[in-house]
């Protein structure tokens, strides 16, 4: 299974990888799941694409088939990549995916946008992106521009793009405004354990198909 970790920049998804991966550890699980973020695929281009991203993406769809076969899952962290990328990679048609959204309010948000001293200039396109995130986890034809736009030719964008909210559009949603980023990991170990027993919201193979 690929295990999505989604968000817009400073609500904790590569602090939430890090100690999620010490806790499968601690938990013995390191074995089952390997962790990656989206800049450990490919070397960075000097100047990074929407298209690139989601060629990444793919990559990591790949690794997590290839996991798959093997017994293992994939927890996928850290760039903000959207549901919507992930269920539209070429190859997502051949494996299970979960996703999980990182909230964050925005008086937690500006405050954590501060300390990695963001630039101004960009404070607002984070919380617009924050904001579509929100959007995008319950509802697949808000704005589907947002990601679609300047897209790599060969994301299948068919599979979501005009649908309407639905039981089978769901992604589970952990609010980290106030949790510290051990509560954080945890609760993102928490939900691969759940997501791969079935018990947290899961895209099957094949669920655009339904």
């Amino acid at each position: 299974m690929l295990l999505l970790v989604s968000g817009a920049s400073g609500v904790g998804k590569t602090t939430a990888r890090l100690h999620a991966r010490h806790l499968f550890e601690r938990r013995r699980l390191d074995d089952v799941y390997e962790t990656a973020e989206l800049f450990t695929l490919s070397p960075i281009p000097d100047v990074p694409t929407i298209a690139w991203r989601q060629e990444q993406v793919e990559a990591a769809v790949r690794r997590a088939i290839a996991l798959e076969a093997e017994g293992k899952h994939l927890l996928f962290s850290g760039d903000p990549v959207p549901l919507g990328e992930a269920l539209a990679a070429p190859s997502a048609d051949r494996i299970d995916i979960a996703a999980c959204l990182l909230d964050v309010d925005e008086e937690a948000h500006l405050a954590r946008l501060a300390q990695r001293n963001e630039s101004e200039e960009l404070i607002p396109l984070h919380r617009s992106f924050a904001t579509w995130l929100r959007a995008h986890a319950t509802d697949p034809g808000h704005v589907p521009e947002a990601v679609t736009t300047d897209a790599w030719p060969t994301m299948r964008w068919e599979r979501w793009v005009g649908r309407t909210p639905g039981p089978e559009w769901a992604m589970t949603v952990i609010d980290t405004s106030r949790l510290t980023p051990e509560q954080v990991g945890a609760r993102v170990a928490d939900w691969c354990q759940r997501a791969v027993a079935g018990d947290a919201p899961v895209f099957r193979t094949g669920w655009f198909r339904g």
